[in-house]
């Protein structure tokens, strides 16, 4: 093991040998060869207000980069409160979903996008807090986009979508 750059037989380590990746990535989370240019990646572990958590998830699903967003979503999950958690889960899944739909994986983003959509929709059926997110659209733009991907709603038939055009809106536009 080469102590100084964590990698160990081909493969980047942290100093307790769980793996981590440090070859850069592209805006929707793909590896990218080593020393090529890539998007900045989410700092992990960041604790946010749930306020912040959902203006920051929605900037990245506007930018187009929504597996950025799901590591957003995965901080409030890891960080908050246990019953707040399937909320969290559930988000981060729609933006994995997306992330997928997005790569051409319209099996694997479709059922993610479900998933999600099941949890969060779950999650407030309890009565608990959302935070402002509107819930229903949400829901039914996780599974519209599953049913469209599965399809091959995307351009010209394609079972890949383009994220920052699909992007959900987390809360209702204020007028």
């Amino acid at each position: 093991m080469d102590r100084d750059s964590g990698r160990q037989r081909g493969r980047d380590r942290d100093a307790e040998g769980r793996a981590r990746s440090a070859r850069p990535r592209d805006g929707l989370g793909r590896p990218l060869a080593y020393g090529a240019e890539g998007v900045a990646r989410q700092p992990e572990g960041v604790v946010r207000s749930p306020d912040g958590t959902v203006r920051e998830a929605q900037r990245l699903l506007d930018a187009g980069m929504p597996f950025h967003a799901h590591e957003v979503f995965e901080d409030a999950w890891k960080s908050g409160p246990d019953g707040e958690r399937d909320l969290w889960q559930g988000l981060a899944q729609t933006a994995v979903g997306l992330t997928h739909a997005a790569r051409g994986n319209a099996a694997g983003g479709a059922r993610l996008l479900r998933r999600g959509a099941g949890r969060v929709e779950e999650y407030a059926r309890g009565g608990a807090e959302t935070y402002g997110i509107d819930v229903a659209g949400v829901v039914a733009w996780a599974r519209g986009l599953a049913a469209r991907v599965e399809a091959g709603g995307g351009p010209d038939g394609a079972h890949s979508v383009d994220a920052a055009a699909e992007a959900p809106r987390l809360r209702r536009l204020s007028r």
